[in-house]
C-alpha cells in the first residue's frame, strides 16, 4: 500500500504536499503482551512462504461471509492538526472484500472514469471519489472521517 500511496500523491500534483509520509503499522498493545504479540507477528513467515495455505485450503465460505476489518488511519500535519479515517469492511479482507473491491474499480473505469487518459494509474488518481462511492454503495465498505485538533 506505501508504494501506491506515494504514487496517488505525485499524480495528483503532490496534494497532500512534497513532504507527505505514509506509513503503516500494527497496534499490539502495550507491556510484554503487546510486545509478544508483535515478536509472534514479525515472526510469522507463512503467508508468503511454501509453509503457507495451498490453494484450496483458505478460510471456508462460511469464514469468509462471517469475516470483516476495521482500519484507522491516523494523519498529521506540521502545525499538529490531526486526522482519523476509518475504513470498515463487511467481508474477509483476503478474499470476500478484495473480489468485490476489485470488481467496483472494473465498472468505475468502465462507467465512471472514461475520460482517465492511458497510463499507469493509481486507484484514487484515476477513481478517486468515484470509487470510493461505489464501494460504500456496492462492495460493503464504509469510510468515517473525524478531524482532530
Amino acid at each position: 500500500n506505501t508504494r501506491n500511496v506515494h504514487r496517488s500523491n505525485f499524480l495528483l500534483g503532490h496534494r497532500w504536499g512534497q513532504d507527505f509520509v505514509y506509513d503503516e503499522m500494527l497496534v499490539t498493545g502495550a507491556g510484554e503482551k503487546g510486545e509478544a504479540f508483535a515478536h509472534a507477528v514479525a515472526a510469522d513467515k507463512s503467508l508468503g512462504s511454501e509453509g503457507g495455505p495451498k490453494p484450496g485450503e483458505g478460510p471456508s465460505r462460511e469464514e469468509r461471509e462471517a469475516g470483516f476489518y476495521d482500519v484507522l488511519f491516523i494523519g498529521s500535519n506540521a502545525k499538529g492538526d490531526t486526522l482519523r479515517v476509518g475504513v470498515k469492511g463487511d467481508r474477509d479482507p483476503g478474499y470476500g472484500s478484495t473480489s468485490k473491491m476489485i470488481t467496483e474499480a472494473a465498472v468505475c473505469l468502465l462507467q465512471d472514469a472514461r475520460g482517465t487518459a492511458g497510463g499507469i494509474w493509481t486507484p484514487a488518481s484515476a477513481m478517486g471519489a468515484r470509487l470510493r462511492a461505489r464501494l460504500q454503495e456496492n462492495a460493503g465498505l464504509t469510510f468515517s472521517v473525524e478531524a482532530g485538533n
